[in-house]
């Protein structure tokens, strides 16, 4: 092949590489952009005074007399909205059945809305859900409530081509005439005032348990099972895999009985992982019975199934990539084989076999299938360690699923589902950053 040949193909395979490697970024940009945008939405976001009294009342934070006189403004703010109600309430009582008709379900639609929006009327006794002592404690949910009352749902069938088109009709238009017109308005004008939205930071999202299936608290007992998952399930697998990558490497030879065994390792890390979940099911809880039903121990076997064929291909790989040179010149010096193997060729494989652990911690943290079957629930506090052979427990990755496809109110937690996917793909990205800068310094030191 001619030199100008050789140049150009390699100009076009450095042009064709850089363009991959900027694809690539772009991807990452464009499927990473939107869950770092929405996920910080759950820790930075504007507080309303809803939310100041659910954190004193429930958690015993902030400064109690300020948080009482931002109640009492609020309170103020919303009294001519209540006054309204008992008016026109007086009204539907003595004006007849007919006006009663006409507006008796239109008006105890706009009090629920109201009640969502702002908390339970004053006068009215608790209610039993949480969710339901308070009003919007967001006031991003709390614009799309202020939408819903001001506005009402409906859908025009004009046009007989096409479905029907979605349209908001005013509210204002079903009190037309009555003592509550003016209460459109007001609402408009002074939604601030009765809710007092204020800049928040809640980093106790990560370390505060939560409350009422979400709806407040945040996302520690998923946060921990995640971690108690992902150690367990290493705490089993690295022995293992690393036994069993020196057993490859260094005694196997090239027999039949190996080839079959590398075959069958080779097969298991293309095994979908609910085959995985259903294995866990069958065998550690209800052949073996390391526990009566769903726990983590459970759940960790399993995933230590899982990544065991990744820890120990990726181990053998790193022992097999040492320079046979340290071998020969630690027997040479009289070390056995063990010896020269623990003392000689695990530490220069290190490396990558510390790199391959990492990344399999990180795909047990993020791994969802194996767990349903096996360790994971919906809802749960935090676990002691000891609890950890016993008892089930939340995971960030089962609880994502789930609050984004069974919560009963998906809408209203969505702030949570998007920070959990935020912290997942953050623990992920740190332990392949651990792996990172774990092997460069033990290379380093291995170099010198």
């Amino acid at each position: 092949m001619e030199l100008k040949t050789r140049r150009m193909l390699d100009s076009s395979f450095t042009v064709v590489s850089v363009l991959a490697i900027a694809l690539m970024a772009v991807s990452l940009i464009v499927i990473l952009q939107p869950i770092f945008v929405r996920g910080l939405g759950a820790f930075v976001f504007r507080g309303t005074v809803e939310y100041r009294k659910l954190m004193l009342e429930k958690f015993g934070r902030g400064d109690r007399a300020g948080i009482k006189r931002e109640v009492a403004r609020a309170a103020a703010a919303r009294k001519p909205v209540y006054d309204m109600f008992d008016r026109f309430e007086s009204e539907l009582r003595e004006d007849g059945p007919a006006f009663r008709r006409e507006y008796g379900k239109e008006f105890e639609e706009l009090v629920n809305l109201a009640g969502e929006l702002f908390g339970p009327c004053p006068g009215e006794p608790s209610p039993v859900l949480l969710r339901d002592r308070y009003g919007q404690t967001r006031w991003d949910r709390a614009s799309v409530k202020l939408n819903d009352l001001l506005f009402v749902e409906e859908y025009d069938y004009s046009d007989s081509s096409r479905m029907g088109v979605k349209i908001l009709k005013p509210r204002i238009e079903l009190f037309r005439g009555t003592s509550l017109e003016p209460l459109f308005g007001m609402l408009e004008t002074d939604i601030e005032k009765m809710l007092l939205p204020r800049k928040t930071f809640y980093w106790r999202f990560l370390f505060d348990k939560s409350y009422d299936a979400h709806f407040f608290g945040g996302i520690w007992p998923e946060l921990l099972g995640t971690v108690y998952l992902a150690i367990g399930a290493m705490i089993f697998a690295i022995p293992l895999g690393i036994v069993a990558a020196i057993y490859l490497a260094e005694y196997a030879g090239r027999g039949s009985f190996v080839s079959l065994l590398r075959t069958c390792i080779s097969s298991l890390a293309g095994v979908p992982s609910i085959v995985f979940g259903l294995f866990g099911l069958a065998f550690f809880i209800n052949t073996v019975h390391v526990s009566s039903s769903k726990s983590v121990l459970a759940g960790s076997l399993t995933l230590a199934i899982l990544v065991l064929p990744t820890v120990i291909r990726a181990s053998e790989e790193a022992i097999l990539a040492v320079p046979r040179t340290y071998k020969e010149a630690a027997m040479s010096l009289g070390g056995g084989k063990w010896w020269t193997i623990v003392s000689v060729i695990l530490p220069a494989a290190l490396p990558g076999i510390l790199t391959s652990i990492i990344l399999s911690m990180g795909r047990a943290a993020g791994e969802t299938a194996p767990i349903i079957f096996t360790a994971a629930v919906s809802v749960g506090k935090p676990l002691a360690i000891h609890q950890t052979l016993s008892q089930p427990t939340p995971a960030l990755p089962w609880n994502i699923y789930n609050l984004a496809t069974e919560h009963e109110a998906v809408d209203e937690i969505r702030h949570v589902q998007y920070g959990m996917v935020l912290t997942l793909v953050v623990l992920v990205l740190l332990l392949n950053l651990a792996a990172i800068i774990i092997r460069a310094r033990i290379s380093r030191r291995l170099k010198v």
